[in-house]
């Protein structure tokens, strides 16, 4: 199982009102892209590492391979995946504003995407969910009990990522996440358990959540 890392880097952060992106913040001492980074380097099945990033910020990450960033999160992915090695048979891709996720979960996720093809990390859904029409006018209330909320890392099987990709450009789709594009050809995708703590850093309260994280709090 050869694994090439896409991790995404290139967002430009503008809800959060800042001078650097938010995957660009300094937390606990250094970037938060750093510190998933670091847990990738740890795992020895990840044969690859490509960062989506912008020039600019190409020096906090000495020595990778770069993409440049696209305009959907889907043609980020996809530059990201032209750098990659022929000989890589599986990608997983990451976030870079999420901080905290650990070995444990990237080698579950591995191990799964081996056996199905396509495996996303994802959380139960904690609170109730109400579907509503254009006037916010309640139609039902949901299942919550068959509802996650999904999060990276994801890993597929890159044949099948390939398929999706050629099926969202030849039909002008766009994908809200990875795994999405294997949906579009009915691929059955993996669900692993992850954590309520693996936020995606997107607010300044999300900002103040994870110091508390990162200080062990």
């Amino acid at each position: 199982m050869r694994v090439g890392l896409i991790l995404l880097a290139g967002g430009k952060g503008t809800r959060m009102g800042m001078t650097v992106p938010k995957q660009y913040y300094s937390l606990a001492g250094q970037p938060v892209a750093l510190h998933s980074l670091e847990v990738f380097e740890e795992i020895f099945k990840i044969n690859q590492i490509v960062i989506v990033a912008d020039p600019e910020f190409h020096h906090l990450f000495p020595g990778r391979v770069f993409a440049a960033p696209g305009i959907r999160r889907q043609d980020s992915v996809w530059n990201g995946l032209q750098m990659i090695d022929p000989s890589i048979e599986y990608i997983c891709i990451h976030d870079a504003a999420r901080p905290f996720i650990t070995v444990e979960l990237v080698e579950n996720l591995l191990n799964e995407a081996l056996k199905v093809g396509a495996a996303a990390a994802a959380v139960p859904l904690k609170f109730s969910v109400k579907q509503a029409d254009s006037s916010g006018k309640v139609i039902k209330s949901l299942d919550r009990s068959e509802i996650w909320e999904i999060q990276t890392p994801q890993v597929v099987r890159k044949d099948l990522l390939m398929h999706g990709f050629k099926l969202a450009y030849d039909q002008d789709l766009t994908v809200t996440d990875d795994v999405g594009l294997v949906e579009l050809f009915d691929h059955p995708v993996q669900l692993v358990r992850g954590s309520y703590q693996n936020l995606k850093i997107t607010t300044k309260e999300d900002i103040q959540i994870a110091e508390l994280y990162a200080n062990g709090l």
